[in-house]
């Protein structure tokens, strides 16, 4: 990216390309550093061991992602990157010694233990240096598999070229250094070094993204026939695609018209209430609405599902139907805007202490020209609207789920005091809130995500021959999915009356290579109190007002 890309301040239709932020300092921080092209190298991976010939995970308890309840104990051996067998060896409290799998170059004994899928991230950003978070990209990387995720789809990488992206994949397909698996969606306006105004450079743009070694294309909005044109020709040549279906296109570019268009997925919801409208055509803004001041703009994104049809009616059903119909994914990205319906709990988050890096709390704190970071002056009446929104919102995808539909599990983090890997691990709890259980919870973030990517041949599911990408804590995440979180969970001993903190993932494995999750983690904190050293701020809770003038 050029630094004067860098330095553009430019939104599209509510998403933002990744700003440099100009954000002053607050009592006890330090300004950000002035920031354009800063050298990001990932350095080679040092964590991990393996792969082995044959290493025996022993006695663990497995749910496969299919949908399947727990089962075990098994025996799982793994053999170089794949999983080579699943020998079941009796009953919970009745261990047949004489069906274990013959020993390995390398064990484990994980009595205790749960055995998930690697995780599925569909909607994330690689942030760099050279972005307005200002963090390195060894530090988000390290962050998704802390916490199980080894697949993402990247869907914008703030303006860079593709074959930026393109080499960090490959570099994690070589497993030269800790990061997922990576398949890359980049938004459309950013694959030319043009604008595209015309259907023939939209055809152009889509073959062109694909040479470079896009996986599919993000789409967040463009003339209709621009998109239109897009989407036939992604089909065409067999590229997968996604939407944030941004406010200025709906009118004619709303969930149910994409889809037709053969669109493949959507991410977050603008888009579905619009299709579902029965007396407007067009979301009721107020006179004075300008779509570019972001407060206004997500404070009325949390009054639209009020505006449309209601749950069970006729405009509901129609347009569920249509992308049952149409084989439609959803990737909700509700822990995007939770923060909506309570500031409070997000901004004061048990993680911010020791996980987010203080540049990102620069990004966050409330700002007129950095993304995500409306809040101005944020009322309670914005988060009872944001509650309602998110009940509607929440009925529609679990309904959807319960018919059949395909839901993903997709964090955005980056923004909005959305912490990398902490909040997938959210996104998964809203998924339960919303109704699903935890089995289709996690089948929603292995499976099903796998097969919205399509790699589910490869990833996804505990399966013999499938790869060896696995998630493993010490814990039954089914019955709190807090044992999930990096930080843990609280819980009383009895025996010493003490509160302890226990739960995050034990390790992460990956193509069979075996990382301790535990100590990614501590390369996170690391990376934290160097920067709050640095920067002399204190331990504790990061300060977001300059001035309290309330006393």
């Amino acid at each position: 990216m050029s630094s004067g890309r860098a330095n553009l301040f430019r939104f599209l239709a509510g998403a933002a390309l990744l700003a440099i932020s100009g954000m002053g300092p607050v009592a006890g921080q330090a300004a950000p550093a002035e920031r354009a092209d800063v050298a990001d190298p990932i350095p080679a991976r040092t964590e991990g061991i393996g792969p082995y010939s044959r290493v025996i995970l022993r006695n663990v308890i497995m749910v496969d992602g299919t949908g399947a309840p727990a089962q075990g104990p098994y025996d799982i051996v793994i053999s170089n990157d794949r999983i080579a067998e699943i020998r079941s060896i009796g009953a919970p409290g009745a261990i047949d010694e004489s069906r274990r799998a013959e020993p390995g170059d390398h064990e484990i004994d994980l009595t205790g233990h749960y055995v998930l899928p690697g995780f599925v991230d569909t909607h994330t950003h690689l942030h760099t240096l050279s972005d307005g978070q200002n963090v390195p990209s060894d530090y988000i990387l390290k962050l998704w598999m802390a916490h199980g995720v080894t697949t993402v789809r990247d869907v914008g990488s703030g303006g860079r070229p593709i074959e930026w992206l393109a080499d960090v994949k490959r570099r994690s397909e070589r497993n030269e250094i800790v990061a997922p698996r990576i398949e890359i969606y980049p938004m459309f306006q950013d694959i030319l070094d043009r604008p595209v105004n015309d259907p023939e450079t939209a055809r152009l743009a889509v073959r062109e993204a694909q040479r470079r070694g896009a996986s599919g294309i993000k789409f967040i909005g463009g003339a209709e026939d621009v998109l239109f044109a897009a989407l036939d020709e992604a089909e065409r040549v067999g590229l997968r695609t996604t939407m944030h279906h941004a406010q200025p296109v709906v009118a004619y570019a709303d969930v149910l018209q994409t889809s037709a268009h053969g669109l493949d997925s959507m991410e977050h919801w603008y888009g579905l209430p619009e299709a579902m409208f029965t007396d407007r055509r067009l979301q009721a803004f107020p006179n004075d609405f300008i779509n570019t001041d972001e407060q206004m703009r997500f404070g009325e994104a949390g009054r639209l599902w009020q505006q449309a049809g209601k749950p069970g009616s006729e405009a509901w059903n129609n347009v569920m139907d249509q992308l049952l119909e149409r084989n439609f994914v959803l990737s909700p990205t509700f822990t995007a805007y939770l923060t909506s319906r309570d500031f409070m709990r997000m901004s004061r988050a048990a993680w911010h202490d020791e996980y987010t890096l203080p540049s990102l709390w620069d990004w966050y704190r409330p700002s007129r020209v950095n993304h995500g970071s409306y809040w101005f002056d944020w009322t309670t009446e914005h988060e009872m609207a944001w509650k309602e929104n998110y009940r509607l919102w929440m009925q529609f995808v679990n309904e959807y789920k319960n018919r059949g539909g395909a839901v993903t599990v997709g964090s955005d983090s980056g923004y909005i005091y959305n912490l990398y890997g902490f909040g997938y691990v959210q996104e998964m709890e809203l998924l339960r809130e919303a109704g699903f259980s935890p089995l289709e919870v996690i089948h929603a973030a292995t499976q099903e995500g796998a097969r919205a990517l399509g790699v589910d041949d490869e990833v996804g599911t505990i399966r013999v021959g499938r790869k060896a990408d696995l998630v493993i804590v010490n814990g039954n995440p089914l019955a709190n999915m807090k044992l999930l979180f990096g930080t843990g969970t609280l819980r009383l001993n009895d025996a010493t009356g003490q509160v302890e903190r226990v739960g995050g993932i034990v390790y992460t494995v990956k193509d069979g290579i075996i990382y301790d999750a535990r100590r990614l983690r501590a390369e996170v904190r690391d990376m934290v109190a160097r920067q709050r050293a640095e920067r002399g701020i204190p331990a504790g809770p990061m300060v977001i007002e300059a001035v309290d003038v309330s006393r």
